[in-house]
């Protein structure tokens, strides 16, 4: 609390001055410029490349409402370095609806750096808006999309998705592609766009200024929906699991995946209609159901096994790795252990993670015995303890006998029900239901 004190009184404002879409004939670049007064101009990017783009209609003051928007998101990851009182917006305009959504959104996306930092505060008293910029009044917008934008992270939830609508007319969606997300799509077009985070953040954050974690797919939906809108898209179809709605602080609000939500989700969707009002919806496919049903139908997607890669550490290594060392790897093994044999669950990480003693520290809290769950994207503590009680059966690894004689706790889930409200059209949550009817 004594840094976010010292920062938000030494550095009163962050102000977002304005946007740009260059043209240099391949591709288009959006350039946002950020500035806390006294300290730092940021200038992060989006690029896309012009070939993608088959909307022959475009509106530009559409176009541009959305690019402005988009700006509003990344803010967020320029504001938290010193948390200042006020955010002045010069390059649009936001009325006091949307004031509180954004606000809303900084406040609950920012929820885990808060608590991760010590900071107590209000969302009331986190800051004032100060809005400085013109409206863009869109009329006469012209748009029918057709068939499904997919974005694709390279884990197994997304690749559950292609499958599960592979006879449908689908695109793939990336940022910043690597190759684990090129595989997953397999024969697949993707549309990719290059986002650049501005030096001078990376340069702040090693002096020691506040940092922390973001609401990085709340940045993927507004993305997302302008490559929806640039490429004659219908659907957004996002992979985020039910399981994504509960906290990771035990008896709080503050959760790592707050953007992957349900909340979020229907906030974007009702948002997107309120102020954009094209033919584009946003939901999860996989919204209805739990991580664990997950990880049941991707254990029967055999193509995927050696493709796909969720953990956060190894995905900064060229090419993609599990470290087998953090509670995300740990995690995604517990869950496919229970439908897959060890042997195959071994080949794929290349380890036997539940033999590793160095791990227990994160085994406890994902089964709940800590003050938290990992931050980091994972299912709730009732769908890892379902998955122990299956792996024990037939698993004297170290950790599955440390659940079995300090921490069993009976754990039910039905794998063949449906249970989390959802915005999945009906069509396709017919096919998700055909899914796992008889999953056991």
């Amino acid at each position: 609390m004594d840094k976010f004190n010292e920062l938000r009184n030494k550095f009163e404002s962050i102000i977002y001055k304005k946007y740009e879409i260059i043209d240099d004939g391949e591709f288009f670049k959006i350039i946002f410029t950020f500035e806390i007064p006294n300290l730092k101009v940021f200038t992060p990017s989006l690029t896309i490349k012009k070939s993608d783009i088959t909307n022959e209609n475009i509106n530009n003051d559409l176009l541009n409402s959305i690019i402005f928007r988009i700006g509003m998101i990344e803010l967020i990851s320029y504001y938290k370095c010193v948390c200042p009182k006020k955010v002045i917006i010069e390059a649009g305009y936001i009325d006091l609806y949307e004031q509180d959504w954004f606000k809303k959104l900084f406040y609950n996306g920012l929820g885990e750096f808060f608590y991760v930092n010590g900071i107590n505060v209000s969302e009331e008293e986190l800051f004032d808006f100060d809005i400085r910029g013109e409206k863009i009044d869109i009329k006469d917008v012209e748009y029918k999309g057709f068939g499904n934008l997919i974005p694709v992270g390279g884990g197994k939830d997304s690749n559950v998705t292609l499958e599960l609508l592979k006879d449908y007319d689908n695109k793939c969606f990336m940022i910043n592609p690597k190759q684990v997300h090129i595989d997953c799509a397999g024969s697949l077009d993707y549309y990719a766009v290059k986002r650049v985070i501005d030096k001078n953040l990376i340069e702040l954050n090693s002096l020691g200024y506040l940092n922390g974690h973001t609401p990085f797919s709340a940045i993927v939906a507004f993305i997302s929906y302008l490559m929806a809108y640039l490429t004659n898209r219908k659907y957004i179809v996002l992979s985020n699991e039910g399981s994504a709605n509960e906290p990771t602080v035990i008896g709080t609000n503050i959760n790592h995946q707050y953007s992957k939500t349900y909340e979020f989700e229907r906030d974007f969707y009702l948002y997107t209609k309120k102020y954009f009002n094209i033919d584009i919806k946003y939901f999860s496919l996989l919204r209805p159901i739990k991580e664990i049903q997950i990880a049941y139908l991707f254990s029967k997607y055999t193509k995927y096994h050696k493709i796909f890669r969720s953990c956060n550490v190894g995905s900064k290594e060229n090419p993609w790795v599990w470290c087998c060392n953090c509670p995300k790897c740990l995690f995604v093994f517990i869950i496919l252990r229970a439908f897959m044999s060890k042997e195959d669950v071994i080949d794929i990480f290349g380890d036997n993670m539940l033999d590793n003693k160095e791990l227990e520290k994160y085994f406890i809290e994902l089964i709940g015995e800590a003050e938290t769950k990992p931050f980091e994207c994972i299912g709730t503590i009732e769908e890892v303890r379902f998955a122990m009680n299956r792996i024990i059966k037939n698993d004297n690894s170290y950790l599955s006998n440390l659940y079995k004689q300090n921490y069993y706790k009976n754990e039910d889930i039905d794998l063949s029900k449906i249970y989390y409200e959802n915005n999945v059209i009906d069509e396709y949550l017919t096919i998700l239901k055909e899914a796992i009817k008889d999953a056991r």
